[in-house]
């Protein structure tokens, strides 16, 4: 799960973290006043939606050439800019060519820039721990110079149990060059950084970029926090930060009904019960020429009602072409799959080809059960097979 921008500010401030004042606003009155509530100095604009590059992006069909991050210094140019964002979707490298649609927007008290550093806490998954990561060379710029430069990041392991440790926050801090009346503080926010992500169960913690002004002082300029979904239901207190609107409304129901589900841009429906055997499903129709339209895993025990749920949010794509169901039955029997599936089919009404594989217990029951239904029921006897068949279906 991901949040906004000034939502990670808040959880790192309550740790200790040191941010800029900003006020969140929902409409372009509101950005003014948060302007004069922040007591008419410089602000920036910030967009708050689930991608990065939004200081790179531009507003779909709005022929303004700033992006979803902007820095004015007067009361008068609040209210334009702040209609332009309200307005038009934002399309930067992460949203795709529609754009997303801006509901929120942080007003936030204009910071002067000494220097730049990327922070930022991740699983690695080769030594089975968490990572802290930074560069000195911070920015829009730092995926880059981790590809040409990776010598440049620095990394520290941190331990599961006890956390980040004062002398390696130091350490890390002394390594990025701060001064040491710069270092304390800069510490307090490493601290702050690795415990949200150890306490609240995050699969990326980043600030990017944290900065130094010409004062001397260390701020948390930007902040991206992404949850392990696994993990949210040891954080209740966490459901009040999920924005539904930034997410795929066919992957909200989804979850809502038990199933994992991605969507994606082919023409093939996938309805595959393990999260191994759906990615070969993919896989293999790629290899023949398909392409899938989305990842959907219903899981061991799939019952009639989750079945019927996948089919509806399968067929409510308007690019779906053709639908391939692969399912090795194991704890839950194909005879029962078979059922579940006819009765799916009838309930939802199928208007595309749809492709069954069977394999597993009981699976000569549930291909006659499939064959004798008189239903259009394309079957198929190997997942090779399938893939062929579904994929010559799509057309």
């Amino acid at each position: 799960m991901k949040i906004h921008e000034y939502q990670a500010k808040e959880l790192l401030s309550k740790e200790g973290a040191a941010i800029p004042l900003g006020i969140p606003v929902n409409t372009p009155g509101e950005a003014v006043a948060a302007f004069d509530k922040l007591g008419g100095k410089p602000v920036v604009l910030k967009c708050q939606i689930h991608a990065g590059g939004r200081g790179k992006g531009r507003f779909k069909d709005s022929g303004k050439d700033f992006g979803g991050v902007k820095y004015l210094t007067r009361r008068e140019d609040i209210l334009p800019v702040a209609e332009v964002m309200f307005r038009f979707p934002l399309v930067t490298a992460q949203t795709g060519p529609l754009g997303q649609k801006v509901s929120k927007v942080l007003v936030q008290s204009a910071a002067d820039i000494a220097r730049e550093i990327y922070l930022g806490v991740v699983l690695d998954r080769a030594s089975g721990m968490p990572v802290m990561m930074a560069c000195a060379e911070g920015g829009v710029e730092i995926e880059e110079l981790a590809r040409t430069h990776p010598e440049k990041i620095l990394k520290t392991a941190i331990s599961p149990e006890a956390g980040l440790q004062p002398f390696q926050a130091r350490k890390m801090a002394f390594a990025l060059g701060f001064t040491p009346e710069q270092a304390p503080h800069a510490e307090s926010i490493m601290m702050a950084l690795a415990k949200v992500f150890l306490e609240k169960d995050c699969s990326l913690a980043e600030i990017n970029p944290l900065v130094v002004t010409p004062t001397g002082e260390v701020v948390a300029l930007d902040a991206k926090i992404t949850f392990d979904d696994n993990g949210l239901f040891r954080h209740p207190e966490l459901e009040s930060l999920r924005d539904l609107t930034e997410e795929n409304p066919a992957e909200v129901r989804a979850a809502k009904a038990g199933l994992s589900f991605v969507q994606m841009d082919g023409n093939i429906g996938c309805l595959v019960n393990g999260a191994g055997l759906a990615m070969s499903t993919m896989d293999i129709i790629k290899h023949h020429g398909g392409e899938p339209a989305n990842f959907l895993d219903v899981g061991g025990g799939a019952n009639k009602d989750q079945a019927t749920e996948a089919f509806r949010i399968l067929l409510a794509d308007t690019k779906v072409k053709a639908v391939l169901v692969n399912i090795f039955g194991g704890i839950m029997k194909c005879d029962t799959i078979a059922q579940a599936i006819l009765a799916a089919y009838k309930e939802v009404g199928f208007h595309v080809p749809l492709v069954v594989r069977l394999e597993g217990t009981n699976v000569q029951e549930g291909k006659k059960i499939l064959s004798e239904s008189g239903l259009k029921i394309i079957t198929a006897d190997g997942l090779t097979e399938a893939a062929k068949k579904v994929v010559a279906a799509a057309g």
